[in-house]
């Protein structure tokens, strides 16, 4: 009997969150759902096939064949909410989480964990959500924890603000509060993500390779050490690159090297066109981390912006990940990831509570092979 927790992720994109509980040894996957093709062979890829709907969370629902899970985790998608978005509260990607719910109240899980965007815990649609765990609701059997956290307090090697929900039946005890395991000269920093990573990169282009799944023919696959490679740059924005020293920023490039609306534009974001630091951690990894003009993302050293296989790196994916797709797709795919670090901690979080309740509750019948779990450190 496989004693592991049987684990769904919805909106699973390239399996972020199912790798950091997965690297537990605690969880084994039972679905995983994504609408993007290119991310769902990505998942399928490094998590297996035979368990990925490559398709909406509405079709997957209308088909009836939710499986029973202990956990289900997944985060649906933020950018209606995303504080560089357009901030539409009725963006109709806001009201995904009803799909999720509605796998909640099908799969009845022991545990769920939500992950979004910073601004997703003041929201009206988590006030919602909220609603539907008060006596009455659809969830009325389920109580959330909600938290604030940044990722590397958890040993990323980034500081991404994340919203995290954690809902459990309401028999079940409140799992503890989430504790910070990296903190001061702990704090995981761009040099030690980057270590044996060569700053010299030349290759522009990712290897040939085609790869089919789900009907589709994609590039690929590639390993996320294949994924070093960089852009074709113009010789005036190599010029404003050596401009600006580690830690600086667009304000640092000298004003003849300035684009016209730049010149009228002394304030904003101090992150545009910012180069990395050696000692701190990165900022967010966005989508668009490959261009510098979007944020934050110019190598510490190089005149150029963090290639995939460093973004990979600070969201903390194994070198030896598999990764289908486009360099804009798999871009997209490493952007939308949960930080490898982060999921570890919440899933160790999870099973170390279910493994204490299947002590306590030796005779409980449906938790019986909980006692096989093994205890591990959170850290």
């Amino acid at each position: 009997m496989d004693s592991r927790l049987s684990l769904i992720d919805l909106f699973a994109g390239a399996g972020g969150m199912t790798q950091g509980f997965m690297s537990t040894g605690r969880f084994r996957p039972v679905a995983a759902v994504e609408q993007d093709k290119a991310a769902a062979a990505t998942y399928a890829l490094n998590h297996g096939q035979d368990h990925v709907f490559a398709g909406g969370i509405e079709d997957w629902l209308a088909r009836g064949s939710v499986p029973a899970a202990d956990v289900i985790i997944g985060g649906p998608p933020c950018q209606g909410f995303s504080a560089l978005g357009k901030q539409d509260v009725q963006d109709a990607r806001n009201f995904l989480w009803r799909q999720y719910a509605e796998t909640i109240i099908r799969a009845k899980p022991k545990f769920f964990v939500l992950e979004n965007v910073a601004q997703f815990r003041k929201s009206p649609q988590f006030g919602e959500f909220r609603q539907w765990t008060q006596p009455g609701g659809k969830l009325a059997n389920y109580e959330l924890q909600d938290y604030l956290l940044n990722a590397a307090d958890f040993g990323s090697f980034q500081n991404r603000k994340r919203t995290v929900v954690i809902g459990r039946r309401r028999d079940l005890p409140p799992v503890p509060d989430p504790e910070p395991t990296h903190v001061g000269t702990q704090i995981k920093t761009v040099k030690s993500a980057f270590v044996q990573v060569s700053s010299q990169v030349t290759k522009v282009d990712l290897p040939a390779g085609s790869y089919t799944a789900f009907g589709q023919r994609f590039p690929g696959p590639y390993t996320s050490a294949q994924l070093h490679v960089t852009r074709s740059y113009r010789e005036i924005s190599l010029k404003r690159f050596r401009d600006i020293p580690e830690g600086g920023n667009r304000f640092d490039i000298r004003t003849e090297l300035l684009a016209d609306c730049w010149k009228k534009h002394k304030s904003g974001s101090g992150d545009v066109m910012g180069r990395l630091r050696w000692d701190k951690p990165s900022v967010t990894v966005r989508t668009e981390f490959f261009k510098p003009e979007k944020g934050r993302y110019l190598h510490p050293i190089e005149d150029r912006a963090i290639t995939h296989f460093e973004a990979a790196r600070l969201q903390g994916f194994p070198d030896d990940y598999k990764w289908v797709g486009s360099k804009t797709a798999i871009a997209r795919q490493i952007g939308n990831a949960v930080p490898i670090e982060l999921a570890r901690y919440l899933g160790n979080l999870v099973a170390e509570q279910i493994s204490a309740l299947a002590v306590a509750q030796p005779g409980s019948q449906s938790d019986r092979h909980l006692n096989l779990l093994n205890v591990e450190s959170l850290t």
